[in-house]
């Protein structure tokens, strides 16, 4: 809408009483039309620049999809995995790890993504997480060998590591600070997307051959098509990567200083170009910082760290502590623990994650208007009062020898009502915040490698706690177990109130290594 002091308003005013003849003279008729027309132009551009800049931040989170693809198609397979007729005959700590294998593959993924990202660029490195995912998925789902197995579950885990340390610092370095959160939560909405499509597809698969143990085309169990069907994404996604552009700052410390120019013009919609090449230049300080930066440069006064360094790792394994990774890799068989079928467990489990997806959205509208702060702060409390009383409820059951667990309708329904506010509470929040803090934190010369220390520690916090759970629940009970979980999101509350810095709206040259 027009405010009637806009320039805008005057010319159509003009223009409207020219056309009435309460004016007169070409000149005053031309100026405003011009003026006018100057406008509607410059709002169109500006639209085909954000519709451009849109595409390319979609473009970029593609490797989020196959990330949330990858890590979540396991959860209608994981039965089947360790059954004795379909699968390899896994004992709980086994079943355990050839799911949580991947996530070493994460680790490695993450903690040499810097380097790769820094001597190949962004693209490339999403290009070979692509390769990696598409040989991943064929072999696992083919192989009868359980080591070669777990060794391309790692070989995925690599893929994904090096997407979700590589596609939210593209994302962040090719967006503008005002809506960096916005965009950089494009990789956790195309997580959840990538979740909803592996549940979908393995519930199609065992309502198709019914069950995933059952053998489906070809004479291939279902369990194997659901790893097969990874390939697919993975070409996608190998092909999606030839219309990304490099990022502005990886050309700046490459010193293609023309193209960066051209990509913030032309993509970004950059009026100050030079001025903000001059900034990115001025991160990098000298000549030296133009060499390459090493691991020893995360070194600082706080413990041998930055502080930097310690609150990402620290953020990030209080994140993966609350349990959050159990619901979406485990939910599944933790329903037939409570008596629901095998396409019961798997139809709830879609169910979530398309409810994850929605609230995923109120998170990314929410993180630039709030902030990421008050946004974890609010989340980490609700999801303790949530967690509280899902370990209340798990805790009122009985262990059965055939490996049911025993709860009246009543505790049952509340359980599962709970554990799902929790998850989706921690998806409109944690979930887009992690990978928006980890992207843009750290001070620009130190931000590949420090991203990759964060992402790498928050793959090895996700692997403990994932291997741990089969033990843990069968040890301790689940009533315990989701009491653990309590604790460390309590912990988060206090640690995001006392030391998680404010982040929103702050240049990336201007993040600071050492925080008080």
């Amino acid at each position: 809408m027009y405010h009637a002091h806009s320039p805008v308003a005057n010319d159509r005013q003009m223009l409207a009483q020219y056309d009435r003849g309460l004016l007169v003279g070409d000149e005053v008729h031309h100026r405003a039309k011009e003026n006018i027309m100057s406008q509607q132009t410059q709002s169109q551009i500006d639209g085909k620049l954000k519709g451009k800049l849109i595409a390319v931040c979609t473009i970029g989170a593609v490797g989020g999809f196959l990330f949330g693809y990858d890590t979540s198609v396991i959860n209608g397979a994981v039965t089947a995995i360790a059954s004795p007729d379909s699968g390899f005959a896994l004992s709980s700590t086994m079943s355990g790890f050839s799911v949580s294998s991947a996530l070493l593959g994460c680790v490695f993924g993450a903690w040499f993504a810097g380097v790769v990202a820094d001597r190949m660029g962004r693209i490339r490195v999403l290009e070979l997480a692509a390769i990696l995912f598409v040989a991943a998925s064929l072999v696992t789902g083919l192989t009868t060998n359980f080591t070669i197995f777990i060794i391309f579950r790692i070989v995925g885990g690599l893929g994904v590591g090096f997407t979700s340390a590589i596609g939210p610092a593209y994302i962040s370095e090719i967006s503008p600070a005002a809506r960096r959160g916005f965009f950089t939560s494009f990789q956790q909405m195309a997580i959840a997307l990538g979740i909803i499509a592996s549940l979908v597809v393995n519930d199609i698969y065992v309502v198709a051959s019914g069950g995933a143990e059952m053998p489906f085309w070809m004479g291939i169990d279902a369990w194997r098509w659901m790893l097969v069907t990874t390939a697919l994404p993975g070409v996608i996604m190998f092909f999606l990567c030839f219309a990304l552009p490099e990022t502005p700052r990886y050309l700046v410390m490459k010193g293609e200083i023309a193209k960066a120019k051209t990509i913030l013009i032309d993509v970004i919609g950059d009026n100050n170009a030079d001025v903000t090449i001059a900034k990115i230049q001025k991160s990098f300080q000298s000549e030296e910082n133009e060499k390459k930066v090493s691991f020893r440069e995360l070194r600082g006064k706080t413990f041998g760290l930055k502080g930097v360094v310690w609150i990402s790792i620290i953020f990030v394994l209080l994140a993966q502590a609350n349990g959050q990774n159990i619901i979406m890799l485990y939910d599944s068989s933790l329903w037939n623990m409570l008596g629901f079928s095998e396409q019961a467990s798997l139809t709830i489990a879609v169910v979530r994650a398309t409810l994850a997806a929605v609230a995923t959205v109120v998170g990314m509208v929410l993180i630039d208007r709030v902030g990421r702060r008050n946004l974890m702060k609010y989340g980490t409390l609700l999801m303790t009062v949530f967690l509280g009383i899902t370990a209340i409820g798990f805790g009122q059951g009985q262990l059965s020898a055939d490996g049911t667990l025993s709860l009246s309708i009543t505790w049952t329904w509340i359980s599962i009502v709970c554990t799902y506010a929790f998850f989706l509470v921690c998806c409109a929040t944690t979930n887009v915040t992690v990978w928006v803090i980890i992207s843009e934190i750290f001070p620009n010369r130190i931000r590949a490698k420090g991203e990759a220390v964060a992402t790498a520690a928050n793959w090895m916090f996700n692997f403990l706690i994932t291997t741990i759970y089969p033990p843990m629940r069968d040890g301790i009970g689940l009533g315990w177990t989701y009491g653990f979980y309590t604790l460390m999101a309590l912990l988060g509350f206090f640690f995001v109130v006392k030391f998680l810095p404010e982040t929103n709206g702050v240049e990336l040259e201007d993040m600071k290594a050492e925080l008080k």
